[in-house]
């Protein structure tokens, strides 16, 4: 099973296959996505979620406020339904 992630505003699409992490899916497709160390310590791949849900295997180190916002860091999130994505904090 697969989920469809659109980044935004650039609105690029991109799928996420079960078991694979959103950064690992975008980096496999070739999009250009901020990340370093692809293990939650450095937040280069946080992006905030506009509409979808993930999970995470491991709990990333965000604050309640951050969750609520709908912060996730890419490298650990799996995808649980399509998601629209961005990196703006607006």
């Amino acid at each position: 099973m697969s989920h469809q992630v659109v980044l935004r505003p650039q609105n690029i699409v991109f799928s996420v296959q079960q078991g694979q992490t959103v950064l690992e899916a975008a980096l496999n497709q070739n999009i250009v996505f901020p990340h370093r160390c692809q293990v939650g310590a450095c937040a280069a791949c946080l992006c905030r979620i506009e509409s979808g849900q993930v999970s995470y295997q491991l709990e990333p180190l965000l604050t309640e406020k951050e969750k609520e916002q709908g912060w996730m860091f890419s490298c650990l999130a799996y995808a649980e339904s399509d998601l629209v994505i961005t990196f703006s904090d607006e």
